[in-house]
């Protein structure tokens, strides 16, 4: 899935711009142009996933909730354990005990 043409530059190039976005307009503005609708809907859907996931919901009752496939599911929930991500920063957005 790699384009030859995507450079690791550019990727850092383009995780520089988002990390430095000051507020949540901000990266509405920047993603409402990067991303079409559906992919922000679901990189949404996997962030709430996560969260729930996190509150310690099961898979059926998160999937009930967001209506994710369980192979998304399943690699959220991976990234979840394992990643580095969705903990430390759902941690830091909702609070260690929600």
């Amino acid at each position: 899935m790699s384009d030859k043409k995507t450079t690791p530059k550019m990727i850092e190039e383009m995780y520089s711009l988002i990390a430095s976005l000051k507020s949540a307009n901000d990266c509405r503005d920047l993603f409402s142009d990067m991303c079409t609708n559906k992919e922000i809907e679901q990189m949404a859907q996997r962030i709430e996933a996560a969260r729930l996931l996190l509150e310690g919901k099961t898979y059926n009752q998160v999937i009930e909730e967001t209506d994710i496939s369980s192979a998304t599911l399943s690699r959220v929930s991976r990234c979840v354990q394992y990643g580095n991500g969705y903990s430390k920063f759902l941690k830091q957005s909702y609070g260690e005990n929600k």
